[in-house]
Order: structure tokens, then C-alpha cells, then sequence
């Protein structure tokens, strides 16, 4: 069977959710097409006769971009089989189905996706333990057209590959939740070292491990670094861990430091200690503040991203935010987006748990994949609004410095800058893909 595999968005990455059961229907003997319409238009041509199109969904972004795609392949072939498959398939399973699509799958999809292929099945979600295979990238664009590293004053080719799936954490925003529940899957340390010679090979010089949490397991997690670094000692790489697991594991941080981990990607999301509890987060204020130390004690990057509009922030605790990143030093290490995220609210959230966020949610909006929700002080969103707006019209053309500077004039009307120290650019490492879900 002729089986068209499509990713919509993948924050700048070369997407693995492509390129893993590509291999899987392949080695079943299926006719394999991966198109990457984040990088090009979708060609109608070349999924006109597939018996299979089916469509990876691991985030709110790729889900809406895909609608308008299911769309315009049903009215051009309404006996087409759609699938879905990824994080927010299961999620938003209802509004999928009006729209036309077949199957959904979620969790450990490659199995399924290939049983479906094969007529076997007609496809299932599952949270089956997985022997993996190497990942098929041949078909997709070359690391050149994705995401770059910014290293000094260099550019660096940047690879992208996931070491394990689902989490132990139960945090009551996190997609990852309803559909893994606290399950965590790993991805063979042969397998994902594979994918890393394969991509060394295609000109990564830099690699991003997307793993919900590199610590969920970290003897797995050091074993590969470990294994990357003896190999490729030149190969630099991120990765994502929670701040309570950063101080758990404060003994393998210079592990990462040693084997060429440049940046740590964590979700600290607030430094409201009430806000934290709502969230379920496992961490404080003073968890990030000692993790933020730690992490500069050991020469590496922390690099904390943020739900910085929630029905519960005021104009007192964004400026308390704003100006707790300048007293740590952090200005640099956010993305200007960070300070603009607004609180979602997906299908099936745990968020939903919690009585003062029932109050506020409305009915699940399928235009916009959320259920809706206003803040009681008007001027919060309207703040929100008139930031995410600089960024999008300023975005590479300031500095983060700069960009601070602006985003804390809009909150607090001072036109003056803070008296806030910024480390040289050269010094932080980053991705030039800003977006974040």
C-alpha cells in the first residue's frame, strides 16, 4: 500500500514523527510518502492515491495547521482513509472525526500506524512497550532547511531525535498527561544512537533530544550521552529536564556538562508558588532559584520557559517576573515568547480538575482547539495581546535584551530600562525557532 506520512509543524525540526514509522512501514513493505508541509505546500499529486494518508499531530500548532490540509484532501477525494496520530489525536478525537478523519492513534503510534497499513487492524491507540527502528529520513528535507544552533558568532547545523516518550509527572497542564497518564517509554539506546550517526552523517553538528524529560530516565539518559560523546566528541547537544529533577540528579549535571550539553531546556512555568500548586509542578520559586544557581555553577545554560498569562496572574506578578529574571541574570536566556505564553487549556486537560479554572472555561472551541477562557481583569489580556504583537513584528530584528527592555515598558510604563545586568549574546546558545507549542 502507497501510505503518505504528514507533518504540519514540529517547531523547526526535521521531524522525527515522520521519519520513525516510516521505517516501521517500509520494513513491512509498504510504499512510502513523508511530506513535510511546514517546508513546502502539500503536493495533492502525490497523495492523490495513497490508501493510507495519515496526518502527526504532537502539538496544538500541528493540529490546527492540519485541519484546512484534511480538508482540501477530502474534497478532492472523499473516499480517502485519514488517520492521526501523535499527542493531540487522542486528545481532540471528537472534532477529528467531524472533520472526516478515519483513525486515531496515539502513544506508541508506529506499531499501530504499520497494522493499519497492512489491513490487520483497523488501528488502535496504545501504550505498548516498543522494540524501535532506526528512523527512515532519506525522503525529508535536508537539516540545512531546519532550526539552526547560534553559538557565538556561528550557525550550526541542528538534528533533532527523542531518547524516550510519556512522563512519570502528572503536571495538570501538560499535553503529555492524558495521554500517557504517568507511563514512560524509552527508545532503545541502539536505536537513538543510530538516528544520531545518521544525522552526523548528514551534517549535525548539534543534536536536540525532545524527550518530554531527559531524567525520567536517567541511567538511560547518561548512557547515551555517554555513548554520543565517545563517538561524536565534537557533537554538541539540549535537552529538556524538570527543575525537581535538575536538583534530584545535581550529581549528573556535570555528566551532561562533560559530554557536550550546551543549554537545559526547563519548564518552570511561573515563580508563584500558588500558581506552581495549581499546576502541579513539584517544584517552588526556591527550586528554581537553587536550579538556576546550580546550573551556573556547572557551566551550563538553563533555559526556563514560562505560562506567563493565566487566569491567576496580575499586573504585580508579571512585573515580579520580569524583574526576578533580571535579578538572576536570565534576561538572555528567554525566548521573548516566553514572556508572552498565555494558559491553554486543550481537551481532556487535567486543568479541568480544578474548580476556579471550570468557572472560567467555556465550551471546547474547535476552531481554536481550547476551551476559551477570560481573565477578570480585562487589562491582562489586552497586556497579553499588545506583547505577543511586539514580538511577532520585532522578532529577530532586537535582541532578547532589547525585546525585555520593550515587553517590561509595555507592563509597567516605565520608559527607563532596569538597572539589570546582561551577559555577552556569544554566551548563551540557542535555537532560532522561537515558538513553542
Amino acid at each position: 500500500m502507497k501510505v503518505a506520512l504528514i507533518s504540519t509543524y514540529e517547531m523547526g525540526r526535521q521531524p522525527f514523527g515522520l521519519a520513525s514509522p516510516a521505517a516501521w512501514l517500509e520494513r513491512r513493505g509498504h510504499e512510502v510518502v513523508c511530506i513535510d508541509a511546514s517546508r513546502r505546500q502539500l503536493p495533492l499529486a502525490e497523495v492523490a492515491d495513497a490508501g493510507l494518508i495519515a496526518f502527526h499531530l504532537p502539538m496544538h500548532t500541528a493540529t490546527r495547521l492540519a485541519v484546512p490540509l484534511i480538508s482540501r484532501i477530502l474534497a478532492a477525494r472523499p473516499d480517502a482513509h485519514i488517520c492521526c496520530y501523535g499527542l493531540y489525536a487522542p486528545m481532540n478525537e471528537p472534532f477529528l472525526r467531524e472533520q472526516g478523519v478515519r483513525t486515531i492513534l496515539g502513544g506508541e503510534f508506529e506499531k499501530s500506524l504499520a497494522d493499519l497499513a497492512d489491513g490487520a487492524a483497523t488501528g488502535a491507540a496504545t501504550l505498548d512497550r516498543l522494540r524501535f527502528i532506526t528512523p527512515v529520513r532519506a525522503q525529508l528535507p535536508g537539516l540545512g532547511s531546519y532550526a539552526k544552533l547560534k553559538l557565538g558568532n556561528e550557525w550550526k547545523t541542528a538534528g533533532y531525535t527523542e531518547a524516550s516518550r510519556g512522563c512519570k509527572h502528572l503536571c495538570r497542564h501538560c499535553p503529555v498527561v492524558p495521554v500517557y497518564n504517568g507511563a514512560f517509554r524509552v527508545v532503545q539506546r541502539d536505536v537513538v544512537l543510530a538516528d544520531i550517526r545518521q544525522q552526523a552523517a548528514a551534517g549535525a553538528e548539534h543534536i536536540t533530544f525532545g524527550d518530554p524529560d531527559f531524567f525520567n530516565g536517567p541511567g538511560h539518559a547518561m548512557a547515551i550521552v555517554n555513548a554520543l560523546h565517545a563517538e561524536f566528541p565534537e557533537l554538541t547537544y539540549d535537552v529538556t529536564i524538570k527543575i525537581e529533577h535538575l536538583l534530584k540528579h545535581r550529581d549528573l549535571l556535570p555528566g551532561l556538562r562533560r559530554t557536550g550539553c550546551l543549554f537545559v531546556v526547563s519548564a518552570a512555568e511561573s515563580i508563584d508558588d500558588e500558581v506552581l500548586a495549581r499546576l502541579d509542578k513539584g517544584h517552588t520559586r526556591a527550586d528554581f532559584a537553587e536550579a538556576a544557581c546550580l546550573m551556573r555553577r556547572t557551566g551550563l545554560t538553563l533555559s526556563p520557559t514560562f505560562i506567563t498569562f493565566t487566569p491567576w496572574t496580575t499586573r504585580q506578578s508579571y512585573r515580579e517576573l520580569l524583574e526576578t529574571l533580571a535579578g538572576m541574570e536570565l534576561v538572555e536566556n528567554v525566548a521573548p515568547i516566553q514572556l508572552a505564553m498565555r494558559l491553554l487549556i486543550p481537551a481532556g486537560s487535567r486543568l479541568l480538575e480544578l474548580p476556579e479554572v471550570r468557572r472560567i472555561a467555556g465550551r471546547f472551541d474547535p476552531s481554536a482547539l481550547a476551551h476559551p477562557w477570560r481573565h477578570e481583569d480585562p487589562s491582562i489580556d489586552g497586556l497579553c495581546v499588545e506583547i505577543q504583537r511586539l514580538i511577532q513584528r520585532e522578532e529577530g530584528a532586537a535582541s532578547r535584551g532589547e525585546m525585555f527592555g520593550k515587553i517590561r515598558e509595555l507592563a509597567t510604563g516605565e520608559a527607563s530600562p532596569p538597572d539589570f545586568h546582561l551577559p555577552a549574546r556569544a554566551t548563551i546558545p540557542y535555537l532560532n525557532e522561537p515558538w513553542y507549542c
